[in-house]
């Protein structure tokens, strides 16, 4: 059985989820789909200048997978800008935040998904060791997304 995709954050949402090469607009133009991570790879690399050890650091992904995600935006950036395709930015495996949480009941803790903590006020999240749903923020997660925004607070 494969191991499951590790999410990779994502800082920041692009502004405009297509770019199309023509006046005309989308009609009749071939797609190509470029990721949110792999838009992120290009952001943090080749916008904000980042060597490859701090990108991947941001994203909380390995080095190598963050090659991988570069070497595949770059690949599909090229090809739509030779062949005149339109470039879509739409899905992948992302997450805005990640925060480090705790169950009280057994202290297990794990990293996890701002979108899925989001489901703990619905009563559809629990732990992944006990099912408790007497989870919590970790202090140190405090100072970084958690602070302005905690899930417990929305």
């Amino acid at each position: 059985m494969a191991r499951p995709i590790k999410l990779r954050k994502i800082e920041k949402i692009p502004a405009a989820p297509y770019f199309v090469p023509s006046e005309e607009g989308i009609e009749g133009v071939e797609v190509s789909v470029l990721l949110v991570e792999e838009i992120e790879a290009i952001r943090l690399k080749d916008l904000e200048g980042l060597e490859q050890a701090e990108c991947a650091e941001r994203m909380e992904v390995s080095r190598p997978t963050f090659q991988r995600i570069l070497l595949s935006a770059r690949k599909k950036i090229a090809d739509s800008l030779i062949n005149g395709m339109a470039i879509h930015i739409d899905g992948g495996n992302y997450t805005r935040y990640i925060c480090n949480v705790m169950c009280d009941d057994c202290n297990t803790q794990w990293k996890e998904s701002f979108e899925n903590l989001q489901l703990i006020k619905e009563g559809k999240y629990a732990c992944p060791t006990c099912g408790s749903i007497k989870i919590d923020c970790l202090k140190k997660c405090r100072g970084k997304f958690c602070n302005k925004n905690c899930w417990k607070h929305k």
